[in-house]
């Protein structure tokens, strides 16, 4: 799966990663340069693009036509944002420690546009049937908001463990910061082996790019 190989962190040849994400490029029509490639860390830091080098974030924003907001993943969940008028774009590493300590909510607050304006798209991640967590990882959330109940389960996890509902957490940490207009979040990627990357199901792996950016 040599075409697939984006990720530079994960144990994937380094030439392939290169000539991937030229011919990536040269797809769509754009400069290798333009694309904003992150460090992820799983935290809340947001850059704005164009910026040198690859900075350590979790999500970037532009305003700039041409340059590229991009997210690796392969059970996290990539969150695409837009404001209605077109004028900017983000998008989001939302794994369920960024998401807690509110890496949507950050990158909502930098758009120039107000929140009732911004449009988000949840791309594919792990799904509830197939996200196990610990008990510390709903303390965690519902020490921000007791909704985040909803998200969890008991029904087929193990003793003392719970499955979770990324996509409905993070439904409602856009929702509380004012968005609204959410789509997308119906793509598992542990239950579909031919499309998506999974480190759930596979360990080691690679990983996928959603991206995002406004038209030149």
């Amino acid at each position: 799966m040599a075409l697939a190989e984006l990720g530079s962190h994960v144990q994937d040849d380094p030439q392939h990663v290169t000539v991937n994400r030229g011919r990536l490029a040269s797809e769509l029509a754009l400069e290798q340069g333009a694309f904003g490639w992150l460090s992820q860390v799983h935290g809340t830091e947001i850059v704005a693009l164009p910026v040198d080098g690859i900075p350590e974030a979790d999500a970037s924003i532009t305003a700039q036509a041409g340059q590229v907001c991009a997210i690796l993943t392969a059970d996290c969940l990539p969150v695409l944002l837009c404001d209605r008028a077109g004028t900017q774009v983000a998008a989001a590493h939302a794994g369920w420690r960024g998401l807690c300590a509110g890496i949507l909510e950050q990158v909502v607050t930098s758009f120039t546009a107000p929140s009732t304006e911004i449009i988000a798209w949840l791309g594919p991640a792990i799904g509830p049937a197939h996200f196990e967590v610990g008990p510390e990882v709903r303390d965690a959330f519902m020490a921000a908001d007791d909704r985040a109940a909803e998200a969890f389960s008991t029904s087929g996890a193990r003793s003392g463990h719970f499955v979770a509902d990324i996509y409905c957490l993070a439904r409602q940490r856009l929702e509380k910061a004012g968005v609204t207009a959410v789509y997308g979040g119906n793509l598992c990627t542990v239950s579909d082996p031919q499309r998506f990357y999974s480190y759930r199901r596979d360990g080691q792996t690679g990983r996928m790019a959603t991206l995002v950016w406004l038209e030149p």
